[in-house]
């Protein structure tokens, strides 16, 4: 039997619901990726007993690692990296490390996973931070990149750049846009607002020629699709982020509420429940599941810590379209050609 092509480390027992999402999500993976083998690290015991509830006692295209630890949401980045070095968590980015496996999956504690994702695989020549980018909707119905969302609360300008330039790899490879749009998120379009330091960042990407820099864009363009790629530092893009899944959610909400108060909104609603469906579906942060955790000498993704099943699914295909195109390398040849281009 020749060996499969992909291999993946989950961390099973991290987020809110732990195996209930994640061995769901683990099935529906290897039935989508026939190819795909997973390494599920957690308490074999706690991990057999969901897997029978599930009719399955073995399978072919995965197998358990016993973690006697678990990071919980509340434990602090320098306890977890201390404390906790037989989690789940660490056992599945210590995998990525040896080689054993091409990427992991994490739903668990963020702050925890950077920081043990830092320590272990170290990061990428010429990046000094690491960055979490996912994919937003837009209006046009396309996904942007935002970066970064909360990996690294304080940036200057030479960060803000290399975010830049990892963002646009991302979108390049992984979505396939040809010389993708670069913007930095800022107060307003003109060059007068800003920060110093993005002022200076943007300075820095107007001199790249390797990079195709529009400018600033405003929060109130984040969905237009003025940009394929929104750069930012940490602090700014978790609180845009939260705050944009926040308004989805109202939006819906408050959709729902009207139709069923109303007699004649109820009929409305039932003529446009297709198009309700498939905004809802355009909308749904599950969809858009999977922040990257960029800049690190392997590939680390995030899942929400309240990952459904099909949340956690769409973070393992995340890391599976990033191990086929092969992120990280990419990510390192563009750096060595900005930093020739910026010499």
């Amino acid at each position: 039997m020749q060996p499969l092509k992909l291999t993946l480390a989950l961390d099973m027992m991290g987020g809110d619901h732990g195996p209930r999402s994640t061995i769901p999500a683990a099935l529906a993976a290897i039935d989508e990726f026939p190819e795909l083998h997973l390494i599920l690290c957690g308490d074999e015991a706690i991990l057999t007993e969901q897997l029978k509830m599930h009719g399955i006692s073995s399978h072919e295209q995965f197998s358990l690692k016993h973690c006697s630890q678990t990071v919980s949401m509340t434990d602090k980045p320098a306890y977890a990296l201390r404390n906790k070095r037989d989690s789940s968590m660490r056992a599945a980015i210590d995998l990525v490390d040896s080689g054993a496996v091409q990427a992991c999956v994490s739903a668990g504690n963020t702050g925890a996973l950077i920081a043990i994702a830092h320590y272990v695989l170290k990061m990428l020549g010429g990046i000094e931070r690491p960055a979490l980018i996912s994919t937003i909707p837009s209006i046009e119905g396309d996904p942007v990149y935002m970066l970064d969302l909360g990996a690294t609360v304080n940036c200057d300008a030479d960060t803000l750049f290399q975010f830049a330039v990892m963002g646009s790899v991302m979108a390049e490879e992984v979505i396939g846009i040809k010389q993708p749009r670069i913007a930095l998120l800022n107060m307003g379009e003109e060059e007068i607002k800003g920060s110093d330091q993005i002022k200076r960042a943007s300075m820095l990407l107007a001199q790249c020629n390797e990079i195709n820099y529009v400018g600033y864009i405003e929060g109130n363009d984040i969905f237009s699709r003025k940009a394929d790629v929104i750069v930012c530092d940490g602090f700014v893009g978790n609180v845009a982020l939260k705050t944009c899944e926040g308004v989805a959610k109202l939006i819906l909400r408050r959709f729902e509420t009207s139709i069923k108060e109303q007699l004649s909104a109820q009929l409305l609603g039932w003529l446009l429940k297709p198009f309700i469906k498939n905004l809802s579906q355009a909308v749904n942060p599950d969809h858009y599941n999977g922040a990257s955790l960029i800049g690190l000498r392997g590939i680390v993704v995030k899942s929400h810590g309240n990952a459904t099943k099909d949340a956690f699914l769409s973070a393992i295909r995340q890391a599976v379209h990033e191990v086929e195109r092969q992120v990280p390398a990419k990510i390192k040849h563009r750096l060595e050609h900005v930093l020739i281009d910026k010499a």
